[in-house]
């Protein structure tokens, strides 16, 4: 499913002008993508959690040069699922629309 079935889906269902509702969710992701950049972590209860991962620093090696390369410590952004999307996922029952 793409942005854009997104986007239809939810104009379907609710009435609303496919422009504003592709307006809406690109606002939504802005702001979850703003948050996150910033370290705040994004709570949606029932959906899940965006939040910051820290790395910490490790070695790696160039396998072409044969060198080692330390691979400093960073933030990356990771999504966790709420426990109910994932038993239905699991479960492979239809969300409720």
């Amino acid at each position: 499913m793409t942005k854009a079935d997104v986007v239809n889906e939810i104009a379907e269902k609710t009435g609303i002008e496919k422009i504003a509702v592709q307006t809406t969710v690109e606002a939504f992701m802005k702001s979850i993508r703003t948050a996150v950049a910033k370290g705040d972590n994004v709570y949606l209860r029932g959906f899940g959690s965006f939040i910051v991962k820290k790395r910490a620093e490790k070695t790696g090696r160039n396998i072409s040069k044969n060198t080692v390369v330390i691979i400093p410590a960073h933030n990356i952004p990771a999504f966790k699922p709420a426990k109910t999307f994932v038993e239905k996922v699991k479960n492979n029952v239809k969300v409720e629309q």
